[in-house]
């Protein structure tokens, strides 16, 4: 095996070094920022030194098509069935697997090898590339400051610090008292009945709330049967609303209630005429509250459109549902960080009251890291 030290200006530049003298095929052992020797301290410049290898005869399979790699010693099956006692360990070889295997990556951010990874882990858990940057940035400041060199399990134990950090100015406060009425809408196929009854059946039980509902779903007849049976099981009064003068009818019907919760159509919101349709029978005032829901399984930049289509309705908060059909978190992260709204909820099933969860910090950040080492 061949095994060299290479000292660059940057991690791209000894990167260009290493692939042309060792080839596509080289792997980095170990990597550390070198203080620069100045004159009596001044005009210090830092640089990266790497150490590649190259093993000149690789192991070959048996249908000799395959080369033995590095990553492949210890399958992730096998390691989940490590000790418990070294949970550490097994996560610093699953770190050392993730850089060799984005060895080849050339970074324009100068990034060293351990940060780099967990930068393009944020970025696949879709968190927008300046969240991701900070974070990262952030990390390496405090470990720098302290003139300490991290393990990768101190940095992505920090990352999810930072993480909790960053949420700790949003609301997570999940349905309140300030409003009677509060208007559940969105999109069409997230789930927005099956939300309303937990948010309905999490109240009843927990806060012992007198509730009523209102449907203007009146597209589906499915939706109203749907929201008919929960209101059976749960024992409360329904009425459905075909007009404004229907709602303001229902409003003043159940004028005696702690919380009416509306139901309404889903709309295709790449048509602005659907969602302005939502006030021809939806009566949109200061006096009511309104959730916008959103699937976490869409695409960032749809979740940002939608929004955008929607917020002419003064949404105040946002529930995120089907965070159980996607590995990928960043979008709580994203909504959280751009001070739009509050995140009132996240819905993780079908289940009615049970698949609800009321969002904190640290869970969020448990959502986004805990993955890194399953994956």
């Amino acid at each position: 095996m061949k095994v060299k030290k290479y000292v660059a200006e940057t991690m791209p530049e000894a990167m260009n070094e290493i692939r042309k003298e060792l080839g596509p095929d080289a792997v980095i052992l170990n990597s550390r920022e070198l203080k620069g020797n100045g004159f009596f301290g001044f005009f210090r410049k830092n640089r990266i030194e790497v150490v590649a290898a190259l093993d000149s005869q690789p192991i070959q399979t048996t249908d000799n098509k395959k080369q033995f790699m590095p990553e492949k010693l210890l399958s992730d099956n096998e390691l989940s069935k490590t000790n418990s006692d070294s949970t550490d360990v097994v996560s610093e070889i699953k770190q050392l697997k993730k850089m060799l295997q984005h060895q080849a990556f050339q970074s324009t951010n100068n990034y060293l090898p351990e940060y780099e990874v967990i930068y393009q882990y944020l970025l696949e858990q879709e968190i927008e590339d300046q969240y991701s940057k900070q974070l990262i940035d952030q990390v390496m400041e405090k470990y720098k400051s302290a003139n300490a060199t991290p393990s990768p399990v101190d940095i992505l134990q920090t990352v999810r610090l930072e993480i909790e950090k960053a949420l700790k100015n949003t609301s997570f406060a999940g349905s309140s008292d300030d409003k009677r009425v509060v208007q559940f809408v969105g999109p069409t196929g997230v789930g927005k009945t099956t939300t309303l009854a937990k948010v309905a059946a999490h109240r009843m039980l927990n806060e012992e709330k007198k509730i009523a509902f209102i449907t203007a779903d009146t597209y589906r007849i499915a939706a109203i049967e749907q929201l008919k049976t929960y209101a059976r099981i749960l024992n409360v009064p329904i009425e459905i609303a075909y007009s404004i003068e229907d709602y303001k009818n229902a409003l003043q019907k159940f004028a005696s209630y702690d919380l009416i919760l509306v139901d309404t159509a889903g709309r295709n919101y790449l048509d602005e005429r659907y969602v302005k349709e939502l006030k021809r029978t939806i009566d949109f005032n200061e006096d009511m509250e309104t959730y916008l829901v959103l699937s976490l399984t869409a695409k960032s930049n749809d979740i940002t459109e939608i929004y955008d289509q929607f917020s002419h309705l003064s949404i105040k908060k946002i529930i995120f549902t089907k965070i159980d059909e996607t590995h990928q978190y960043g979008n709580i992260v994203n909504m959280a960080l751009r001070g739009y709204v509050e995140i009132a909820y996240l819905a993780d099933g079908q289940n009615v009251p049970d698949d609800l969860i009321e969002p904190t910090p640290e869970k969020i950040s448990e959502l986004i890291i805990g993955r890194y080492n399953n994956e």
